[in-house]
C-alpha cells in the first residue's frame, strides 16, 4: 500500500515538472515570436527619427510625401507638394520612412 502512495506521489511531481516545462517553452515562443520583433522595430523607428534632419524627404502614416522644414522635440513641420504654404506641423510619430536627399 505504501508502495503506491510513493508511485503516485512520484507521477505527480513528474506531470508538474512536465507542465512548467511546457509553460516555460510558450513564454520563450511568445517571447521569440511577438515581444523581441516589436522592440527591434522600435529602436529601427527610434533610431531613424533620431536621424532626421531638415532637407530630408519623409513619407508620413497617411502616405502623403513631404520635405522637413523644421524639427522640434516631439513635432516637425512638413512642406507637401510644390506650393510652399503647405506646411503642416506633425507629431514624429506620424513619420513611416525617411529618404536622405542624394548628394548631386
Amino acid at each position: 500500500m505504501g508502495l503506491l502512495l510513493t508511485a503516485d506521489a512520484a507521477a505527480a511531481t513528474g506531470g508538474g515538472l512536465i507542465m512548467v516545462v511546457y509553460i516555460v517553452i510558450i513564454v520563450a515562443f511568445m517571447y521569440f515570436i511577438m515581444i523581441r520583433p516589436q522592440k527591434k522595430e522600435q529602436k529601427r523607428m527610434a533610431a531613424m527619427l533620431a536621424e532626421m534632419a531638415v532637407g530630408d524627404c519623409v513619407l508620413t502614416n497617411s502616405g502623403f510625401y513631404g520635405i522637413i522644414i523644421d524639427i522640434t522635440d516631439d513635432t516637425v513641420i512638413v512642406e507637401f507638394g510644390s506650393n510652399k504654404n503647405c506646411r503642416i506641423p506633425m507629431q514624429k510619430a506620424a513619420i513611416a520612412q525617411i529618404e536622405k536627399p542624394e548628394a548631386d
